[in-house]
C-alpha cells in the first residue's frame, strides 16, 4: 500500500499519562500535515485541541485504561467528551464483567454509551491479550449488540497488543457488521499493511512517523 493511503487509516495516538500540551500540539499538526484519520488523545486535551485545530477529527478514551469504572462514571466521561467536541469515543469494557460471565452487563454498558453519542463514532476496546478465544468470540457479539461501530483490540497498556489472528477471527465472525481497529505494539509499515490486509479499518499507533519519514526520503 502507498504510505498516504495507510495514513488515512491511522489514529495518530498519544495516551501516555505524562503527555504535555506541547506534545499534543505537535501530534495534531502532524496528523493534519499527513492526512491521518484522527488524533487519539487524553480527555483533558480534547477541548483545547478542538479550539486550536477545529478541522481535525479528535478521538478520546473513556474508562481508560482498566475499564472497571462504574457505568455512571463512564457516562459522565462520555458526555464531557461529547460536550468538548470529541468526534470519536474509544470505550474500555468492564473486563471484570467479562471474567464473571456477566456479558449482559457488557452489552448494556455499551448500549448506554451509544445512546449518549448516537452521532459519533464509538469503538469498544476489549483488551484481547486478557481474553480466551471463547471470550473474544462472545465479545464480538456483545459489541455488535451494544450498537458500537468498531471492536478495538487493545489499550496499549496491557501485557500485549494487537495480534493478526484476532483480527482474522473478528473479520470471520462479523464480516462487515463491525469495523475493526487494531492497536498496541504496531510500529512498522509492514505491520500496518498486514493489519489492514487482514481486515482492519483503523490502526491506533504512536509510530505513524515511520510512514512520513519514508515519504520524505523518496
Amino acid at each position: 500500500m502507498e504510505n498516504k493511503e495507510i495514513l488515512q487509516h491511522i489514529d495518530h495516538t498519544l495516551l501516555k499519562p505524562t503527555a504535555t500540551w506541547q506534545e499534543i500540539q505537535q501530534l495534531c499538526q502532524e496528523a493534519l500535515d499527513h492526512g491521518c484519520a484522527t488524533v487519539c488523545i487524553p480527555p483533558c486535551f480534547v477541548l483545547k485541541v478542538k479550539e486550536q485545530f477545529p478541522q481535525l477529527k479528535v478521538c478520546t478514551v473513556v474508562g481508560f485504561p482498566l475499564g472497571y469504572q462504574i457505568q455512571a462514571v463512564k457516562s459522565a466521561e462520555t458526555w464531557d467528551a461529547r460536550q468538548n467536541g470529541a468526534d470519536e469515543i474509544d470505550l474500555v469494557i468492564n473486563r471484570c464483567d467479562v471474567k464473571s460471565g456477566n456479558l449482559g452487563e457488557v452489552v448494556a454498558e455499551i448500549g448506554a454509551i451509544r445512546q449518549l453519542v448516537p452521532d459519533r463514532v464509538l469503538k469498544v476496546i476489549v483488551e484481547t491479550c486478557e481474553m480466551t478465544k471463547e471470550e473474544k468470540i462472545a465479545l464480538c457479539y456483545c459489541v455488535a449488540r451494544g450498537g458500537a461501530d468498531y471492536i478495538k483490540t487493545s489499550t496499549g497498556f496491557g501485557s500485549a497488543g494487537a495480534e493478526l489472528e484476532d483480527i482474522k477471527l473478528f473479520k470471520e465472525l462479523m464480516g462487515d457488521r463491525l469495523k475493526i481497529k487494531a492497536a498496541g505494539g504496531i510500529r512498522s509499515k509492514e505491520q500496518m499493511e498486514a493489519f489492514l490486509a487482514a481486515g482492519c479499518d483503523r490502526i491506533g499507533t504512536s509510530s505513524a512517523k515511520v510512514l512520513w519519514e519514508e515519504i520524505s526520503h523518496t
